[in-house]
């Protein structure tokens, strides 16, 4: 989607007359910026994002009569347009079924006290990010490569290393499902979130899953069949047996950074370890990647057609550093072949 020299186009949906007209004001403040329209329920917001098209939407959960979960699931079926999910609470497990439906991407409502200035510049900031994405896919590029599978390994994979940023959740749940409760591989991941959610995420991909998923601590041991995901603010890396936190500088802009936890990987696992790149913007992750193809590891990407955002796993590829590129629904399969 782009919008060339023209306002991005917002539609905010909440049942607070007040939040509503707070949020529209902290949007509008930009010039760049259009609010079109506001609804107070998930049938209007639908209804709305039918007739006037948007460039975005946010959307509040807990609404009357239609609550944003009906509504994200009406428009990505009707009228996919990227949607950026505001909840009340970080750690609410309830609020990344959003993201399940097709939401792109998941933050907080300001507190009371909150300098509205500099949340509103916050807000901005991911609409124009999300309203740059385009959620309805298109097979190009690389469809020739899907679907291959993994041969037999040279060496048994020891552990799975991950990262992903927008459309990260959902895909990730499709990944973790896809595994037996007895996988016989420690996971370590790194998801690009607003600051604060990465324990509600882990509670959700806990109850997507038969894994046990959650917030990385230093020095956990690293556990066949344990997921650890990277907490806010702190890189994720891997030594051999377990993990631990660093508070080295932002890499790619991101911390946690995908590239660190991989070159850890790299370091300490070599071919032992299989890293995995999933739907994302930007690049962070490809030199990552790269450094354990160079270390003798299996690297996997997403494909384009299953990506809600192909620029990470592009980025990679195109650095030649992924061993094969699979739909979504192949990874799971594969990361079973692997581990056998």
């Amino acid at each position: 989607m782009s919008t060339g020299d023209r306002p991005i186009r917002v539609l905010v949906a909440d049942d607070s007359e007040l939040f509503r007209a707070l949020l529209s004001a902290v949007i509008a403040a930009d010039p760049a910026f259009d609010v079109v329209a506001v609804a107070a329920d998930g049938n209007r917001a639908a209804a709305l994002a039918r007739d006037l098209r948007p460039d975005v939407i946010t959307m509040d959960l807990n609404m009357p009569d239609a609550d944003g979960f009906s509504g994200i699931a009406r428009i990505m079926a009707d009228t996919p347009t990227p949607i950026l999910v505001l909840t009340a609470n970080r750690a609410e497990v309830v609020g990344f079924k959003a993201l399940s439906l097709g939401a792109l991407d998941i933050v907080e409502k300001p507190a009371a006290t909150a300098d509205l200035d500099e949340y509103g510049a916050r807000i901005r900031s991911r609409l124009k990010l999300l309203a740059g994405v385009k959620v309805i896919r298109h097979l190009r590029g690389l469809r020739g490569q899907r679907g291959r599978l993994p041969g037999p390994p040279s060496r048994r994979v020891d552990l799975v290393v991950i990262g992903a940023s927008l459309g990260g959740p959902r895909a990730l749940a499709t990944l973790l499902k896809g595994l037996p409760a007895a996988f016989p591989a420690p996971l370590a991941i790194v998801q690009h979130i607003a600051d604060g959610f990465t324990q509600g995420l882990a509670g959700w991909l806990q109850q997507e899953s038969r894994l046990e998923v959650r917030e990385a601590r230093h020095g956990d041991p690293l556990v066949p069949g344990r997921v650890l995901l990277a907490p806010s603010g702190a890189h994720l890396l891997v030594a051999e047996g377990e993990v631990r936190l660093s508070d080295a500088a932002p890499v790619d802009t991101f911390k946690p950074s995908v590239t660190p936890l991989f070159t850890s990987a790299a370091r300490s696992y070599g071919a032992r370890a299989c890293g995995v790149l999933l739907t994302g913007m930007g690049r962070d992750g490809a030199e990552g990647l790269r450094a354990l193809k160079d270390a003798g590891a299996e690297t996997l990407a997403q494909d384009e057609a299953t990506s809600a955002v192909f620029g990470m796993p592009k980025a990679a590829i195109e650095l030649g550093a992924v061993g094969r590129v699979l739909a979504l629904e192949d990874v799971s399969r594969a990361l079973v072949e692997l581990t056998r």
